[in-house]
């Protein structure tokens, strides 16, 4: 083949960027070449690092900065604003490209199976990490009316919905967060913000960082019963075994010994509390039913038969994301994930010719941002490997203007690498009289024309 490789990658979150710049250092970018677009169905690229961080974590956007020194690359073009498969379909892209990649992520909430999860007053975390990260697709205004609120969960996710209901408005205004969001947390009447686990403090997947992170808000009393202080065999083995596990620990027990102090708002963290019901009058959400439990000796926990009901307006579920099914492709109901091999997608026990995955649809919303670059290696390493021994299909249309000449045909207005530069200074334009970095514009028609200008 002497034209270069051409390989379209659906998603332009982590993994999709670092599946382009694996396929750029490989040695078929020196010859014949390789030519990667990529199609994200939002107006500008980065995934949840834009709208799944929580916008007190500057230094987890700071992955950004990599970020962009990949899609600088000139082998590389951005096409926002394209929603597959509205915009383009899979058949589309086999005629344009020899191979596909998705890459498209998580971002629902992955179901709680409770008594009184439809209740008014019970949130899906994954929606509120949306509003309050500006997100085009998702209401301007968040009911923020319970004086106690339970997160449910001891993930990181769990953390950022607990720190960001706890604090005031003002410690978050010099984020890039838009002015729906500060005056919507201007109106938070929380006081009290409880996150309950089933399990012990051994179990938490907390990372140490986030989790000494709630500490440091002088608005935050951070609250840890001594009585949740608890290990066996198994979680004594999880902290030998694990340094992040065992730091997490020692932080809990540090705060389980200590005085409490007067910060205005209480989050209290819960361990061996097992949600059973969230409880409701008139539709909406008045408390919540927790089973005690214990531990039996590996690490897991039994019920015990005592149960307690807790005095809370709210109920936010941070218990995972849920990848959506893609059409076109197997889907795996259980796992929520596209079945594959090595990022091959799986249908049928054969290959799907060309087709492939990675990132948390391919093996789930678990692990940190920066696992996503070894599975994006893989993938990539196997897509190679395709290519070399002939197992590609060959597109129809490989020029690089047919796609464009497509999408102008189909009137999808996209946006471009150079239309983030122009939001990008938009977004930072708007901060500047502030003295903040940005502020982050959230309508998808503002954010089109700022691209566009």
């Amino acid at each position: 083949m002497s034209r270069p490789l051409r390989v379209a990658i659906v998603g332009a979150g982590p993994a999709g960027i670092y599946a382009a710049d694996a396929l750029l250092k490989s040695e078929v970018a020196a010859e014949p070449g390789v030519s990667v677009d990529l199609f994200e169905r939002m107006p500008a690229p980065f995934g949840l690092i834009r709208y799944g961080v929580a916008p007190d974590h500057p230094r987890i956007k700071g992955i950004i900065t990599a970020l962009h020194q990949v899609l600088d690359k000139p082998q590389i073009r951005l096409f926002g604003n394209v929603d597959y498969p509205n915009d383009i379909t899979l058949d589309d892209l086999r005629a344009f490209y020899d191979a596909v990649v998705f890459s498209t992520g998580a971002t629902a909430d992955r179901a709680l199976p409770i008594p009184g999860v439809e209740l008014d007053g019970s949130y899906g975390a994954a929606d509120f990490v949306s509003w309050y990260d500006g997100h085009p697709d998702v209401p301007r205004t968040w009911p923020l009316t319970a004086d106690k609120v339970a997160v449910l969960g001891v993930g990181n996710v769990a953390l950022d919905v607990a720190r960001i209901l706890a604090k005031t408005a003002d410690e978050l205004l010099p984020t890039e967060i838009p002015a729906n969001v500060y005056e919507g947390l201007k109106a938070n009447r929380a006081k009290e913000i409880h996150v309950f686990g089933r399990r012990g403090p051994a179990q938490a997947k907390f990372s140490p960082m986030e989790l000494r992170e709630l500490d440091h808000s002088p608005s935050i009393e951070v609250i840890v019963d001594p009585e949740d202080i608890d290990y066996d065999e198994g979680s004594i083995a999880t902290r030998r075994g694990n340094k992040q596990a065992d730091m997490v620990a020692k932080t809990l027990e540090n705060w389980a010994i200590r005085d409490v102090g007067d910060r205005p708002h209480k989050l209290f963290l819960h361990f061996f509390e097992s949600p059973v019901e969230i409880l409701g009058e008139d539709g909406k959400v008045v408390g919540l039913r927790t089973e005690r439990t214990a531990l039996d000796g590996t690490g897991n926990v039994k019920g015990t038969g005592e149960f307690k009901d807790w005095d809370l307006g709210a109920v936010y579920r941070a218990v995972g994301y849920l990848s959506d099914a893609l059409p076109k492709l197997p889907w795996d109901e259980a796992t929520g994930t596209v079945p594959d091999e090595g990022g091959r997608v799986i249908e049928n026990g054969e290959h799907l010719q060309s087709t492939y995955v990675t990132g948390w649809i391919r093996r789930g919303p678990i692990g940190l941002i920066g696992h996503t670059k070894g599975d994006a290696n893989e993938t990539v390493a196997n897509l190679l490997d395709d290519h070399a021994n002939g197992r590609l299909h060959t597109p129809a249309s490989p020029a690089p203007e047919a796609v464009e000449d497509f999408l102008a045909q189909r009137r999808v207005r996209y946006t471009t690498w150079d239309g983030w530069y122009r939001l990008d200074a938009a977004e930072k334009a708007l901060g500047e009289p502030q003295g903040r970095e940005r502020v982050k514009i959230v309508e998808r028609e503002d954010m089109l024309r700022a691209s566009e200008a």
